[in-house]
Formats: structure tokens, C-alpha cells, sequence
């Protein structure tokens, strides 16, 4: 099921209106809810939903000032007029190399539809680095959370859907920056690149007492996010698991294991790691959290649901219902006869709960309760390492690589989700890749240029019918993690003699 694109015209930090405002009509998101949870914020949800209305217009406008512009192009002065049109409209020039060839071959809108969502990526990361819109946890009082609650690390793998995209930022509401976000398919992550990641972050630990020492009580938690569709459950789920939520669940939580076992194997048992299997309905962004027992394993069926949590508590104070919260993860426990977890592990799974209610909260404010695009709805396909700024629903679907040989699996499902969504219409399917470097390692830069160029020119290979006939488009793209500027573009396959950024 593919969802029409909504197109009305915004840009990135243009005024939304709050809960409880009318809008005009014939607009999606005009909903008056006139009660919330009391554990609801309900200004951060107003910020937040401004964010993705704004982000979200600006790259679904795009289409419609294309055809604007193609209506122009028998005119006498196409170039400058269409220009005009593209700065008044988009913000930003249009490659005067295709247009200029609009007198002799036909409009390549192809390549001015990619080019429009590219250069729509690169002001949406630059300004989202100037004007950041972290309106999660305070990242200081979040990392002293998780410490508290027993965890130095957190590393999180949803599936690479484009419908969990949002999954840290809005549907847990944490800060990203405490957060690893490494997205596969079908939440099947890499079980030695997560290894390597836990050696590193123990070493750190060792040698510079970062984030804490290591005789600190505290332990690296992995955790998995699945999804399921609850208005669609055969069509709408995981395509990486054939649409069938208890294979996503249960290989999710095999993978957890592989992943426990790999640590025990090669360095000790017992090491300091725990695992946490979350579920996510992508129609309302309720979240299932499976209860690990007391040694820290789980089971499908023990399991503690959000949207029940909501209805039980959705009458009482504050206080009352984290109360009831912690309460209802202990019951869940002793209804499966297992023991309770552990007070960390407890302590956080009310605390991701307590935050997805809002989000709950937030989808019937502005989304009517259930999302209008229960299916896939991209808009690109982001791939490489890094996108940290990509926090939105259904913006991108994004596959965490460092090449395409390990990254297949996950860019064919990319592909494929695009062939319906862009090539069925004649628009083309754009590609940004992109690697992130420390600017304080030498010669980082250019080996991310390296990777980069190497990636973007495999991603051609593989697609070569696809990029041949302008349906598939490339944008590479490289950025310096440690300070706060945007990206740098260092090629695409839009490249001509006056092509600006690109």
C-alpha cells in the first residue's frame, strides 16, 4: 500500500499551529484532541510536530513546483523564468545544465526531481545543525538516567523501515546523542560490528574512564526494535520477515542472543551486557517492551504494552500513574512466573514507556490517532554511517553500511520499497550516501572521501539498469562529526559543467 504525498508548500521553520488550533481545511493533521495523558507533554509534542510538518512539506512540495516548472518549458525565456519559479518556490537554483538543454532534448525531470530532494537534504541538515530541535531528555540528566539505572552504553538497532526512522527522538523521546542508532533490516544488525562497538566502549572505559570507570556497577544494554502493523498486519509489516510479527519478534530476539553469546564466548561469561527486545505498532507508534526475568532473559510472550498502560492509567495523577507503571511491569512477571527484573531494567522500561505515551498522545493530536501512511511513504534512501539528524517518520529509509557488498540485503529492500514508491510513477529513486569522520584523526577526511566516492560508485554498479536510464540517482556526501557545520557534497551522478553543490 503506497499513500499519495501530501504537497502543500512549507519550509523548515515556518509556524505551526499547537494542539487544540484550527487549521484550513483539506489539511491532514487537523485534529483538536482536548485531552491528553496527564504524563503528556504536550509542548514538546507541539515542538516536535512542527519539525515534521515543516521538514516533511519541504521535500513533498517539491513535485508539485516541478510540474509548475515543466508547464514553462516551450516558453521563449524557460531558463530564467524556471529559475525564478525554483528560488521563489524551493529556495534554491535549479542545474542550469539541464535546463539549458530543454530547447533540443526533452526536460530531464528525472534529474531535477533529484536534485530538488538533494539539495532539500543539504539546507534540511545544515539548518538542523544551526537551529537544532533536540526537544528530548536534557542529555546530561539522561546519561546520569541510565547510569542510575545500572547501563554505561546504550546501542540501538531498529529495522531500517522508514517507519521507525523517528523510533529515538520521538517514540522514546531520547536524547540521540546518548543513543547508538544502527539501522538494518528487519532489526538484523551486524553481530561484530555491534562486538567491535563493545570493545571499544569498554576500552574507553579502561583508559580514560569514559563514560564512567570500569569497577562502575554498570553494564553495555543492547537493545533491538521490531515492528508490526496493526490495521495491516500481513501487507504492512516487516518486509525483511514477510510481513510476519512473530518472525520479526523472535529473530530480533535470536539475534540478541547471538550477540550475548559472541561476548561470552570470546571474553568472559557474565560480561557486563544486557538486552532489551522492544516491538513498535507502526500505525499508532505504541511500543510492546519484552520483560526480561531477573537473569536478564526473555520471552515473546512476556511482554508489557504500552497502549495498555495509556488506558489504565489515563485517569490518575502523574505520581499515581508511574506508580501504577512499575507495578504493571512487576505483574507481568509474576503473571508468566518469572521473576521480576532487576530495579535498573525496571526503572527504564517505565521510563520508556512513560515517554511513549506521549508519542501516543502525539500521533492522535496531529495524526487522527493512527497514521494516514500505515505503509512505506520515503522520500530517499540514506546509506553509509552517520545521519544522526534523520529522526523523522517515513523520511528515509536508511541502511547503516560500510560497503555494499555487507549492505545488499538492506539496499534491495531500499530499492524495492522505492520501485513502488517512485519508479511505478516515473520519478526517479534518489540515493544519499554518506559517511561521517572525526575531524581530530588524521587523514579521517579523506578516507571518508574515499569510502564515500567508492560506495556511491558500487551503489551505481549494482543498480546499473536502474542508474542508466536516470531512475536511480546518487548524491555523496561527507560530514565532520565533531563540530556542528553540514554536510560537504563531494560528488553525485547530476554532476555537470554548472551544477553549484553538486
Amino acid at each position: 500500500m503506497y499513500s499519495k504525498r501530501r504537497t502543500t508548500r512549507s519550509t523548515f521553520w515556518t509556524n505551526f499551529p499547537v494542539e487544540g488550533e484550527a487549521r484550513s481545511a483539506g489539511e491532514t493533521n487537523a485534529y483538536r484532541v482536548t485531552e491528553c495523558h496527564p504524563l503528556t507533554r504536550q509542548q514538546e509534542n507541539a515542538a516536535l510536530a512542527r519539525y515534521e510538518e515543516n521538514v516533511k512539506n519541504a521535500f513533498d512540495s517539491i513535485e508539485t513546483h516541478l510540474r509548475d516548472i515543466a508547464a514553462l518549458r516551450h516558453d521563449a525565456e524557460f531558463e530564467r523564468r524556471a529559475q525564478a519559479l525554483a528560488v521563489e518556490r524551493l529556495g534554491f537554483e535549479l542545474p542550469s545544465h539541464v535546463l539549458a538543454k530543454a530547447w533540443i532534448d526533452p526536460l530531464d525531470m528525472r534529474a531535477l526531481y533529484a536534485w530538488c530532494v538533494f539539495e532539500t537534504y543539504r539546507r534540511w541538515v545544515n539548518d538542523s545543525y544551526r537551529q537544532p530541535m533536540d526537544v528530548a531528555d536534557n542529555e546530561r540528566e539522561f546519561a546520569v538516567f541510565l547510569q542510575a539505572c545500572g547501563y554505561h552504553y546504550l546501542d540501538f538497532t531498529p529495522c531500517a523501515d522508514g517507519r521507525l526512522a523517528h523510533a529515538v527522538r520521538y517514540v522514546l523521546r531520547l536524547p540521540k546523542t546518548q543513543v547508538r542508532r544502527r539501522a538494518h533490516a528487519g532489526a538484523m544488525f551486524d553481530v561484530e560490528d555491534s562486538l567491535e562497538k563493545w570493545v571499544e566502549v569498554e576500552h574507553c572505559r579502561y583508559r580514560q574512564g569514559v563514560p564512567n570507570t570500569p569497577d562502575a556497577p554498570t553494564r553495555y544494554l543492547k537493545v533491538v526494535m521490531y515492528h508490526y502493523c496493526s490495521s495491516d498486519p500481513k501487507h504492512e509489516g516487516c518486509a525483511a520477515h514477510g510481513s510476519d510479527d512473530a518472525k520479526a519478534a523472535g529473530a530480533g530476539l535470536a539475534r540478541l542472543m547471538e550477540f550475548r553469546t559472541a561476548i561470552e564466548s570470546g571474553f568472559c561469561c557474565g560480561a557486563s551486557i544486557d538486552l532489551l527486545l522492544i516491538g513498535i505498532d507502526t500505525d499508532t507508534d505504541a511500543i510492546r517492551v519484552h520483560v526480561p526475568d531477573a537473569t536478564g532473559d526473555m520471552v515473546l510472550n512476556r511482554y508489557i504494552d504500552a497502549a495498555d498502560v495509556y488506558a489504565e492509567t489515563a485517569r490518575v495523577s502523574p505520581s499515581q500513574a508511574h506508580a501504577e507503571i512499575i507495578e504493571s511491569i512487576r505483574q507481568v512477571s509474576a503473571a508468566h512466573d518469572a521473576s521480576a527484573p532487576n530495579p535498573g531494567m525496571t526503572a527504564l522500561i517505565a521510563k520508556l514507556l512513560e515517554n511513549n505515551i506521549s508519542q501516543i498522545d502525539y500521533v492522535r493530536q496531529y495524526h487522527g490517532g493512527r497514521y494516514r501512511d500505515v505503509g512505506h511513504n520515503e522520500r530517499f534512501i540514506g546509506s553509509g554511517a552517520g545521519f544522526d539528524e534523520l529522526q523523522l517518520r517515513n523520511l528515509t529509509y536508511f541502511a547503516y553500511l560500510k560497503t555494499v557488498e555487507e549492505g545488499a540485503i538492506d539496499l534491495d529492500v531500499g530499492v524495492k520499497i522505492f520501485s513502488g514508491l517512485n519508479v511505478s510513477r516515473g520519478l526517479p529513486i534518489p540515493v544519499i550516501v554518506r559517511f561521517d569522520y572525526a575531524g581530530s584523526v588524521p587523514q579521517a577526511r579523506e578516507r571518508a572521501v574515499e569510502r564515500c566516492l567508492r560506495v556511491g560508485q558500487a551503489v551505481q554498479t549494482r543498480y546499473a539498469d536502474l542508474a542508466a536510464n536516470g531512475k536511480l540517482h546518487v548524491l555523496m556526501a561527507i560530514r565532520e562529526s565533531e563540530r556542528d557545520g553540514g554536510v560537504e557534497i563531494i560528488a553525485s551522478t547530476l554532476a555537470g559543467e554548472s551544477t553549484g553543490v553538486h
